[in-house]
């Protein structure tokens, strides 16, 4: 999808969100609604990537870990033309991965301990590559702004239901019922259509900056069976941050579904297998291992417990 698109989706949402306006308070009501979406979207521009983060517990990662993975961002942050975005874990089993921040200078990406246990180093690249590649594209910035977008779309359909609105004027009491009703839906659908395309221009970019489409396919299935059977706890009581996520982590239907936040998995791993059949042979040797990317290991960056009361010296999983 291109940015004229994105564009469009997104004036689109901001509509919405002045008609909900118009329906609770009439043209005074509109204009809050869009004096409120434009405050909205300038705080979470600027603190997208410490709410995302502060959300799902992360915690950062010193330069050197033992498990190289800060190593590995450089090395393909450079390789993207990129700034070194800042990294972090998040304590949690399920394989997964996103990356946030308003634009590259100020990025951020973030990967499970369930992810570094789960995938070889060859995985791991291709995984951090396509997050670097949201980042490249900037995508997280028009992702996060949309989510926002998206929940207080919700929220004032909510309001208007509850407490009523100009039901007694104008398009009348059924086009203002339907209004708050579809309106949600209307955003989560525009939300759901932005994530997904750009997951798939963010898969082609990921395995041009590894070098190597084939690692992030593989990836991409081990993340998939993971994910479907391993419950990330943070990620559903927050499921605005879903499609953020390199794979759904709330368990969707597998299909290219209309209402799914993330493309087919299977329709992603069969385009990226195009790829590399396309790609000279010398850059689809899939073993074709860098010195910087670690091997698999139990070397894991440790998280401190957020519960009180943890003493353990070994760590959270260790």
């Amino acid at each position: 999808m291109g940015y004229l698109k994105t564009a469009m989706l997104m004036a689109a949402m901001t509509a919405l969100f002045m008609g909900i306006g118009y329906m609770l308070a009439g043209s005074g009501g509109m204009i809050f609604a869009l004096v409120a979406a434009a405050v909205m979207n300038v705080f979470t521009w600027w603190n997208s990537d410490k709410m995302v983060l502060r959300m799902h517990n992360a915690q950062p990662v010193a330069m050197n870990d033992p498990a190289g993975l800060t190593k590995m961002v450089s090395e393909l942050a450079r390789n993207a033309n990129l700034p070194m975005p800042k990294v972090y874990v998040i304590d949690t089993p399920q394989p997964n991965a996103f990356a946030t921040g308003r634009n590259p200078q100020n990025a951020a990406v973030a990967v499970t301990t369930g992810l570094m246990r789960a995938l070889s180093r060859e995985e791991l690249a291709g995984v951090v590559a396509h997050e670097l590649a949201h980042i490249r594209n900037h995508d997280t910035a028009i992702m996060t702004v949309t989510a926002t977008f998206a929940g207080a779309i919700t929220m004032l359909a909510n309001f208007a239901l509850f407490f009523g609105g100009r039901r007694d004027e104008g398009p009348g009491i059924v086009a203002s019922l339907a209004m708050m009703f579809l309106a949600p839906m209307a955003a989560a659908l525009v939300q759901m259509a932005i994530s997904r395309t750009r997951e798939y221009a963010a898969d082609k970019a990921g395995a041009e900056i590894c070098g190597q489409p084939l690692w992030l396919a593989t990836a991409l299935e081990r993340i998939q069976a993971g994910a479907s059977r391993i419950d990330n706890d943070t990620a559903e009581r927050n499921p605005a941050t879903a499609h953020m996520f390199i794979i759904n982590p709330l368990h969707a239907h597998a299909r290219d579904s209309l209402f799914a936040t993330h493309p087919s998995t299977a329709n992603r791993v069969a385009a990226l297998r195009e790829l590399a059949a396309s790609m000279p042979a010398a850059r689809r040797e899939t073993r074709q291992a860098r010195p910087e990317i670690r091997e698999r290991s139990s070397s894991v960056p440790r998280v401190p417990r957020r519960s009180s009361g943890s003493s353990d010296p070994s760590g959270p999983w260790g």
